[in-house]
């Protein structure tokens, strides 16, 4: 991490918030084995569970507790005692527990869901608080659907739970719904209305049911929040929460927001694949950093480019994510300097003159099969009946 920058740490809520997704649920060895290569990557909290949802979740947050060296370690709760003492109980082991206790705030929660008075809110979330508090230093408080309360009975609540001992002051966009200059604009109306701010964290959960997860965290980083709650693969329920991999890497390719985390970036495409293959969701292909085509290319003069040089039209060293290089995908769409490129990886050095022979038959073949691999390279050299020489690179 660069020294002069800002820190904004890293929250991990893959085995929380990304377990949440149907048909995703991971056993307590799965849950370890993510945790751990977590820890290693040098994410600052992990989430590890819900604690009084199961037995099942209680266990893994106690062994995660058990296992994880360096990061906080948290417990999701409601607003209510027994949540609380269960999560207590869980985080036992902990080197550094955090208890993550919350309520809703909107009218819509408060009207409906919790059939509640504004007032009655605030005495829930301040007791909520201070019972956790009696339990770990660390106490984390979510303001849910945060991103349609009003920003004045937000600040009101902030204030009070910061009173009533809260260390940090989780703001999720829990539906999704803002766009990132509106979420950006209730962060810094925070950082500037709400008593004793300073002295706490402010920190972003978003949703990403209109695709603006990770540009929301980024905007209300850049307002002044300091820590990203978020998953591995962007997973979680419904279209899922802000993506790792994404607000890692858009921090390390825009040094002039002065911001930065612990991250291990070259980590990233592993743990990818880790979560991907224990949790079975396939990450889409044109996922953002992680995708399988996110360091391909398949258009003749994006190839053309990035052999000449990579930076044409990559802004990432796919080294900095885990990838060992470019993919250049040879299709009906790739240029003779794909092919030519593709044809010494395998082994022929072609002239120019073999090369215009080899790229008709090449295109013919390209024409039937939507992807051309290796070794139908040497097939279509065979095919091109090339006279002279080849030279074996």
């Amino acid at each position: 991490m660069n020294m002069n920058r800002e820190k904004v740490q890293i929250f991990d809520t893959t085995l929380r918030d990304g377990e949440q997704v149907p048909g995703c649920k991971l056993d307590t060895k799965q849950k370890l084995v993510i945790a751990e290569r977590l820890d290693k990557m040098g994410v600052d909290i992990i989430e590890a569970g819900f604690p009084v949802s199961s037995p099942g979740d209680f266990l893994s947050v106690s062994e995660i507790c058990k296992i994880v060296e360096n990061a906080t370690v948290c417990g999701l709760t409601r607003a209510v005692k027994n949540d609380i003492d269960v999560a207590a109980a869980a985080l036992k082991h902990a080197k550094k527990p955090r208890i993550h206790t919350g309520i809703g705030t909107s009218e819509s929660h408060i009207l409906h869901k919790l059939n509640t008075t504004p007032e009655d809110i605030i005495a829930r979330a301040k007791y909520a608080v201070a019972h956790a508090k009696s339990y770990v230093e660390d106490v984390e408080f979510y303001a849910e659907d945060a991103g349609r309360t009003d920003n004045a009975f937000l600040a009101k609540v902030c204030e009070e739970v910061i009173k009533s001992g809260a260390t940090v002051l989780n703001i999720p966009d829990t539906t999704g719904y803002c766009l990132p200059e509106e979420y950006g604009a209730k962060i810094k109306y925070l950082k500037e209305n709400v008593k004793g701010i300073e002295n706490v964290i402010l920190s972003c959960h978003c949703h990403n049911d209109l695709g603006m997860a990770t540009a929301n965290s980024i905007a209300g980083a850049i307002n002044g929040a300091r820590q990203i709650e978020c998953t591995i693969n962007g997973i979680g329920e419904r279209a899922g929460n802000t993506a790792l991999e994404e607000v890692v890497m858009i921090f390390k390719q825009h040094p002039y927001l002065n911001l930065d985390t612990n991250i291990n970036t070259r980590e990233l495409n592993e743990m990818s694949r880790l979560v991907s293959e224990s949790m079975g969701m396939i990450v889409q292909p044109n996922k953002a950093i992680v995708g399988a085509n996110a360091f391909a290319h398949s258009s003749g003069i994006h190839q053309d480019g990035v052999i000449k040089n990579r930076a044409t039209y990559e802004i990432m060293d796919p080294l900095d994510v885990g990838v060992n290089e470019s993919s250049i995908i040879l299709t009906a769409r790739s240029g003779r300097a794909a092919l030519a490129y593709r044809a010494k990886k395998v082994g022929y050095e072609l002239t120019k003159t073999q090369l215009d022979i080899v790229y008709i038959e090449f295109l013919k073949f390209a024409d039937i099969k939507k992807e051309v691999v290796d070794a139908d390279i040497h097939q279509i050299i065979e095919a091109s009946k090339i006279e002279g020489e080849l030279i074996r690179s």
